[in-house]
C-alpha cells in the first residue's frame, strides 16, 4: 500500500466564546462511521467547542439534515462513507451530496465535509481511523476554521458578513504594515 503524501495542516482554532457544532453522520458502514465520529468529537473538544451528533439513513440525507438545523448551530460536520459499487449510484450519491454541501457553504453555513468517497472498504478504514488519517477530525477542523472566519467577518448583531475593522490586511502585507485611509 502506498504511503500518503505529507502535507501542511493549519493549526486547529481555539474558541473562548460558546461554539456549538452538529455532527451529521450516516452510519451505513457503522464501524467506519464510528471512527469518523471519534476523530471529529476529539477535534471539536480540543478546540473548546461543544457538539451534538445525529444520524441519518444515508449520505444523500446529510445535506438536508444540516439545512434543517442550520439556525441552531455555529457549524456542521458531515460524515459518512460511500464505497464504489457495481452501478452508477456511487457517482450520483458522491456528486449530489458534495454539491449540496458546497452550495450551503456558499450561503454562509460552516460545513466540514468528511464524507469519504472511496473505491473499497480498505481505503475507507485507513481514512476513517482517528489514530491515522483521521478524516473525521480533519472535517471537524475545517468546520471550525470556517466558524472562526465567519465570526471574524460578521458584524456583531447584524447577522451580515462584513469586515470587523476598517483596516484590511492585503496580500503581501505584514501585520502592522497597513496604511491609513
Amino acid at each position: 500500500m502506498a504511503q500518503a503524501e505529507s502535507h501542511y495542516i493549519l493549526p486547529s482554532p481555539k474558541f473562548d466564546a460558546p461554539t456549538r457544532v452538529l455532527i451529521v453522520v450516516s452510519p451505513y458502514y457503522k464501524d467506519i462511521a464510528q471512527n469518523l465520529v471519534a476523530g471529529a468529537t476529539t477535534a471539536i473538544a480540543a478546540a473548546g467547542a461543544d457538539c451534538d451528533t445525529i444520524e441519518v439513513p444515508g449520505a444523500l440525507e446529510i445535506p438536508t439534515a444540516i439545512k434543517l438545523a442550520s439556525g441552531a448551530y455555529d457549524g456542521f460536520v458531515a460524515l459518512g462513507c460511500i464505497i464504489r459499487g457495481e452501478t452508477t449510484h456511487y457517482d450520483t450519491v458522491c456528486n449530489d451530496s458534495s454539491r449540496a454541501l458546497s452550495l450551503m457553504g456558499l450561503e454562509g453555513i460552516c460545513i466540514g465535509n468528511g464524507i469519504l468517497t472511496v473505491e473499497n472498504r480498505e481505503q475507507a478504514v485507513v481514512r476513517a481511523d482517528h489514530t491515522a488519517q483521521n478524516k473525521g477530525g480533519g472535517a471537524a477542523d475545517a468546520a471550525m476554521h470556517l466558524i472562526a472566519i465567519k465570526r471574524r467577518f460578521t458584524k456583531t448583531g447584524s447577522g451580515r458578513i462584513a469586515p470587523t475593522s476598517e483596516h484590511i490586511l492585503m496580500a503581501g502585507e505584514a501585520y502592522g504594515d497597513q496604511g491609513t485611509t
